[in-house]
């Protein structure tokens, strides 16, 4: 291990964006502890680079193991600088089939709020840190197709922006970035084309912003435009969708 080392952790490291900003905090200068479910996927991601993996499979939805847990591979990691959760789940539910939407919010909200809660009173006690969250243009508006996905990505945002509150009154150098991908090539996308970013591109996007310390980042970064027009769309006019 590098003593010298910044120090990260990423929940949802096993595939997609998790697994792609693991490999560039690793690339740039990072101990990386990397989470997930699956540990046969962390096993393989760390045997890419065994100086800078430290894994440990677990749920961020066990939210009374949680605390342990991170704990754990904190002391692993000998301190942590930086906590990127990447870990959420969302599928269409037409059929409101009440499974899916109780495990969406099991993963988006509990597991969510569990980590976050974890991260910013961890960094409080040591007086600097950040955290980042993959949230979602989805959080703008609701949707029919996935009422629980898009409603629990608007608690992640809100609960940032509470956070972000909390902390700008301390007056510490402790950050919280907010990151709201479109459609990114990964299993997430469920087979969407519009507006496409491939998964290197994604990433290196979320990696510039959070050595920037931005408080919102759209990736990409044209997501914007969509995210400003979608506020736009009067309710009477959205609902017909």
């Amino acid at each position: 291990m590098h003593l010298n080392s910044k120090r990260a952790i990423v929940i949802g490291a096993t595939s997609g964006i998790g697994r792609e900003l693991a490999i560039l905090l690793a690339a740039d200068g990072y101990m990386v502890g990397i989470t997930g479910r699956r540990l046969g996927l962390l096993d393989e991601l760390k045997s890419q680079n065994l100086e800078c993996f430290v894994a440990s499979a677990f749920d961020v939805t066990n939210t009374t193991a949680l605390p342990q847990n991170l704990q754990q591979l904190t002391v692993a990691l000998q301190g942590l600088d930086l906590l990127v959760l990447s870990s959420g789940t969302g599928k269409i539910n037409p059929s409101l089939d009440p499974g899916i939407e109780k495990y969406t919010n099991e993963v988006n909200v509990a597991g969510f709020t569990a980590v976050a809660d974890w991260a910013i009173s961890y960094f409080e006690k040591q007086g600097h840190g950040h955290f980042a969250a993959i949230t979602s243009v989805a959080a703008i508006r609701g949707s029919r197709h996935a009422p629980a996905y898009n409603a629990s990505k608007a608690y992640q945002v809100n609960y940032l922006e509470g956070l972000q509150q909390r902390l700008f009154q301390q007056k510490k150098p402790i950050y919280i970035t907010d990151v709201r991908p479109g459609f990114v090539d990964t299993a997430m996308a469920a087979g969407n084309v519009f507006w496409m970013a491939p998964l290197d591109k994604a990433g290196k996007q979320i990696l510039r912003a959070l050595k920037n310390k931005r408080k919102v980042v759209y990736i990409t970064k044209r997501w914007r435009i969509i995210g400003f027009l979608l506020r736009l769309i009067p309710g009477f006019l959205y609902k017909r969708m």
